[in-house]
């Protein structure tokens, strides 16, 4: 009895999606940590610079996904690269949970518990509204 071979086309077409994944997450880690070194966070301060980063990350993935779904013509690796690549390296929901951690173990744990409402609250008001914005834009250009 012989076991049927994994198609070559499959295995094959993995190694690009995981290289442009890889690519696009060191480019979004390396936006993410540039702005962590301009705006610092003192150690016990509410880590404004996460949120923001979370806040502008989901908005521009609801940008994109608004755009690229109306878009037929895109190249396979557009979304690996930039979806969860570039965008999901940029946005940082472990070091909001560290954050979340770090406030409460200093004895603040309103303020983290605030700051994880707060964080959920903005990052899916950022999408949503980004997402119903770029479609009204998009619709208004449409002649």
């Amino acid at each position: 009895m012989s076991v049927p071979a994994r198609p070559a086309t499959r295995s094959g077409r993995q190694w690009p999606v995981v290289a442009v994944v890889a690519l696009g997450g060191a480019i979004g880690a390396c936006g993410r940590y540039g702005a962590s070194l301009i705006w610092t966070t003192p150690p016990g301060g509410f880590p404004w610079t996460t949120l923001l980063v979370n806040v502008v990350g989901c908005a521009v993935i609801g940008v994109f996904m608004a755009v690229i779904s109306d878009v037929r013509s895109v190249h396979r690796l557009v979304r690996p690269f930039f979806g969860t690549g570039v965008l999901g390296g940029f946005t940082t929901f472990s070091t909001y949970a560290v954050d979340i951690e770090r406030l409460v173990d200093a004895g603040r744990a309103r303020t983290g518990v605030a700051y994880l409402g707060l964080t959920l609250l903005a990052a899916l008001t950022a999408v949503w509204s980004a997402v119903w914005l770029t479609r009204r834009v998009r619709a208004w250009r449409r002649p």
